[in-house]
């Protein structure tokens, strides 16, 4: 069986999760019957699995737009006639968005077609290893779209492709997603990290329990001991492997070669130069049209108040990060982290200017809208992912930097509000039994270099979270559980109730009888 052929036909047919159209059903019955679609290689269907997560997670317009662009920890502006994008991206920002949204859209699109590429995959007879990789990037793609949606597609494998998808709710879909992990968990693999495995799961599922709450009730969420206490002991089981640790440069766990110094992470994408999701837009996004060889977009930002929850010392707030094959940065200037103030050429040192020659130094204020001579220097630039150089002076084909998605730091977080919520403390590995003395083995380590806290309280925990997490897809469901998302910030007054949930796209309930509109939409 032809590899590409493989992987084109179960991409085709993922697309069909969420489309039921008369127009569609009519093709498929008239050209392709079930039977007629070839049978699969399961080892390269699970790859076509893998790679169809790149795009909706990887990337900065799907699942990270609408986790971080709708929070206090990205703001995309108009710069003028720059990013207007028939504002789409304020309507993120300012929780005005409707069921015809395109990044909405997108979004939810993508990640059903995960769902589907995973179920398609099963009726091709895998062994028991690749029908449980499959399995779990089912239920991880799942948990995505309920914590979005609050609404999960589903199918049967093998089922007719006439049939219109059916629907898992809220606390329903959630106990679906924990049964599906727990049941394969024994035969994930151990590693690596790019790879579903065990840890990858126990991650998952302290996810779902730390979370149950909110999808019982988001407005007004509670949080069971029982739960809590699941958390802690999943937790405690990965501390308790001695696998990971807290890599000497916080950064480390993001670099171009992070797949072998990354000893934080847990589950990641493989990502190589010419077989790579769109990772580097973590640094093409917010770097100016001038930073070459970058050659950025000079789009997003982060607001003044989040960049305020820093303290200077605190590393991971920007570095000078030396990079593999990358410029000498003789000035060590700041190159990760958040870029702010003027910026340089880092190979000669020199100064850079915006396309009209004015002082490139990036600005706290930042705002919306954006018209005055200095609109291109505006707002402080967050870069998670240190630049891959290597593949840039390629031509830019992908990077080499593995998307990250869980790692150790959020264990350790998690465990601590854990307890903060009503868990038995417990102690494990070398970071303490209480919530402070856990949050406090993070902030004081050398690669973080923050100070010891006094006390700890559960706004101080979301704040620590934001400082530890930015940039990684979490800061929406943490502002959730924590009951800070609706809040009125900067250009952004009270939401409406409505917005902690994103609609399904108005194309999907028009074709599909199965689905009923979020309310309020």
């Amino acid at each position: 069986m032809n590899y590409s052929k493989i992987v084109c036909t179960a991409a085709v047919l993922a697309l069909l999760q969420v489309a039921s159209s008369c127009e569609l059903n009519e093709t498929l019955e008239g050209q392709l019957t079930q039977d007629q679609i070839p049978r699969g290689n399961p080892a390269a269907l699970l790859i076509g699995v893998y790679n169809s997560q790149r795009d909706p997670i990887q990337g900065h317009v799907s699942v990270f737009a609408l986790q971080e662009v709708s929070t206090d920890a990205r703001i995309m502006p108009t710069r003028g006639p720059d990013w207007d994008d028939n504002g789409k991206w304020r309507a993120l920002f300012n929780h005005t968005w409707d069921p015809n949204n395109e990044r909405v859209r997108e979004t939810y699109t993508q990640l059903n077609g995960v769902i589907y590429a995973a179920t398609d995959l099963l009726r091709f007879d895998p062994t028991v290893q690749q029908q449980a990789e499959a399995r779990f990037l089912r239920a991880w793609a799942s948990y995505l779209v309920l914590d979005l949606y609050d609404q999960v597609l589903y199918r049967e494998p093998g089922e007719r492709l006439s049939e219109l998808a059916r629907v898992r709710k809220g606390t329903e879909a959630l106990n679906y997603i924990v049964s599906e992990i727990t049941a394969v968990q024994k035969d994930l693999p151990d590693g690596p990290a790019s790879r579903a495995s065990k840890d990858a799961a126990r991650v998952l599922l302290m996810k779902c329990y730390l979370n149950k709450g909110v999808y019982a009730n988001r407005q007004a969420p509670t949080f069971a001991a029982a739960d809590m206490n699941q958390v802690v002991t999943l937790a405690d089981e990965i501390i308790n492997s001695g696998k990971y640790s807290f890599t000497p440069n916080f950064f480390d766990n993001f670099a171009p070669n992070n797949g072998a110094i990354g000893r934080e992470n847990i589950f990641t994408q493989e990502n190589t130069f010419g077989n790579s999701g769109p990772t580097r837009d973590s640094w093409k996004f917010v770097s100016h049209y001038n930073m070459r060889p970058v050659d950025g977009y000079n789009g997003p930002a982060t607001t003044a108040a989040f960049y305020d929850l820093f303290e200077a010392t605190d590393k991971r707030r920007g570095v000078a990060y030396d990079i593999d094959g990358g410029p000498a940065n003789p000035g060590r200037r700041i190159n990760v982290g958040f870029l702010i103030g003027q910026q340089y050429n880092l190979t000669t040192d020199a100064p850079l200017t915006t396309r009209g020659g004015a002082p490139l130094a990036f600005t706290k204020e930042i705002n919306l809208f954006e018209t005055g001579a200095d609109l291109e220097a505006k707002g402080i630039r967050p870069v998670k992912y240190p630049v891959d150089y290597v593949s840039e002076g390629k031509g830019g084909n992908g990077c080499e930097n593995d998307h990250v998605s869980f790692r150790l730091a959020d264990v350790l977080l998690m465990k601590a509000e854990a307890i903060l919520r009503g868990a038995t403390p417990t102690s494990a590995g070398s970071y303490g039994g209480t919530p402070l003395a856990i949050v406090n083995s993070l902030r004081t380590h050398p690669s973080r270099g923050a100070s010891a806290l006094s006390s700890l309280t559960l706004d101080l925990l979301l704040d620590e979270r934001g400082r530890e997490l930015y940039g990684e897809s979490w800061r929406r469901q943490d502002m959730i559980r924590f009951s800070k998302f609706l809040q009125a910030r900067k250009d952004k007054p009270q939401s409406d109730p409505k917005y902690l949930v994103y609609p399904v796209p108005q194309t999907q309930v028009d074709v599909n009888r199965n689905i009923t509109q979020n309310p309020g939409y």
